[in-house]
């Protein structure tokens, strides 16, 4: 039967990327996995932290920064952290004082706790290092698509791991999916259509390439301090359908973009966070006019109220 469908032109190729965005893809889906894994080890030092009753977390923002490092590092190898030695561990810069540091870390450690500190320390230390010759790698790779990393660079909430992620996915030669929208359904960031005797049963999204989606939304989310056409489109859909809805339409509005901006060739121009009112007043004005020129009369409504 597939067969018949093939000589009768019914069944469409698949979209197959050029060997060196295969290896791209390979190296950015690999590098997404390390940075889950060096994630996890960090949750996992976070417990044996609170299990040694240690509250870092309390004074240190980030307890993996600088000063926090350190701290971790004296901490494994047994060292007594006094106001004195912390003195030296601690960046000028940190907000907490000394003395809240000390007491943070006065907490029951025991030889069982440095050793699980000691495992899961050296191994996030080597994903570390894993992650930094990916990303030198990738660099290597994305050496011929320069322009199209600086282009998909200029859209708000994509960083250069954001553009290698898309290049990756959707390559650069556009004419492979017939408009923005067959990419967002390949994506799978369009709402879905399970519709049956005039009755909508779910709208959850179809099923698409899955890291390219997940990218995208990261993207969304890195512009939620922002104040742009993006963020803008996430808040009007969150107030409407709420917060899921509003990230996965965002998503598909990002997705559109680097569409246009890798078939045109030119980088993301801002419309303003209030692109959407002037569209539909201009939708407003051409319908007035339109219906101004089949003879109808209009009246705005403080005339009407008058």
């Amino acid at each position: 039967m597939l067969a018949k469908l093939l000589r009768s032109g019914l069944i469409e190729g698949n979209f197959v990327p050029p060997e060196d965005i295969r290896d791209l893809r390979d190296l950015t889906r690999y590098r997404k996995k390390l940075i889950g894994n060096r994630t996890a080890e960090q949750n996992r030092i976070h417990k044996i932290l609170q299990d040694a009753n240690i509250k870092l977390t309390t004074v240190l923002s980030d307890i993996f920064g600088q000063s926090g490092r350190r701290i971790l590092e004296a901490i494994i190898d047994g060292e007594k952290l006094e106001e004195s030695n912390l003195k030296e561990l601690v960046h000028w810069r940190t907000k907490a004082s000394l003395p809240e540091i000390a007491d943070a870390i006065n907490g029951r450690i025991r030889r069982h706790h440095r050793d699980m500190l000691q495992y899961h320390w050296n191994h996030m230390i080597y994903i570390e290092e894993a992650i930094e010759k990916l990303e030198e790698q990738i660099d290597q790779y994305l050496t011929p698509y320069q322009r199209e990393t600086e282009l998909l660079d200029t859209i708000p909430g994509v960083n250069k791991a954001g553009a290698a992620t898309f290049i990756a996915e959707m390559g650069i030669d556009m004419s492979v999916f017939k408009s923005a929208k067959h990419l967002a359904s390949w994506a799978g960031v369009c709402p879905g259509n399970n519709e049956s005797a005039g009755k909508k049963k779910t709208g959850k999204t179809t099923k698409g390439n899955k890291a390219l989606k997940t990218m995208a939304v990261e993207c969304v989310l890195a512009t939620s301090r922002q104040n742009n056409r993006i963020s803008a489109h996430r808040i009007r859909i969150l107030k409407q359908q709420g917060k899921k809805k509003g990230q996965m339409a965002s998503a598909h509005l990002i997705i559109t973009i680097a569409y246009n901006i890798l078939k045109t060739g030119e980088p993301y121009k801002e419309l303003g966070t209030n692109y959407m009112e002037h569209q539909q007043k201009g939708k407003e004005l051409k319908m007035i006019e339109y219906l101004k020129r089949k003879g109808y009369k209009i009246s705005s409504t403080d005339e009407q109220t008058a």
